[in-house]
């Protein structure tokens, strides 16, 4: 969970209609819709962290050949460097938090 400033705006982490980007204006007080959002983030993190270990698994075993095994290697790396930033991202939030 992260902590919020009165008049915060938040990315939440899903889209609105037709693909829109969704924001919430916090009131501070970690609300029900920051509280879905926070556990929304937190299921998406853990599903990227389960799909970066299968394509490890998969790659390492039954790899494909070509362009599709290097697309697969590449889209691996990004996944790796997103979840990296993300979880950068909350460890300076809670170090914040500390201070």
């Amino acid at each position: 969970m992260r902590d919020e400033t009165p008049g915060e705006v938040r990315l939440l982490p899903w889209a609105g209609g037709e693909g829109k980007a969704c924001y919430l204006v916090t009131d501070g007080g970690g609300g029900p819709v920051s509280r879905v959002a926070d556990a929304t983030e937190a299921i998406q993190l853990g599903m990227g962290r389960e799909l970066l270990d299968h394509a490890g698994e998969m790659l390492a075993e039954a790899a494909p050949g070509g362009e599709v095994r290097f697309l697969a290697e590449r889209l691996r790396e990004a996944l790796a460097d997103a979840l990296r930033v993300a979880e950068s991202r909350g460890q300076r939030l809670g170090r914040l938090r500390l201070d």
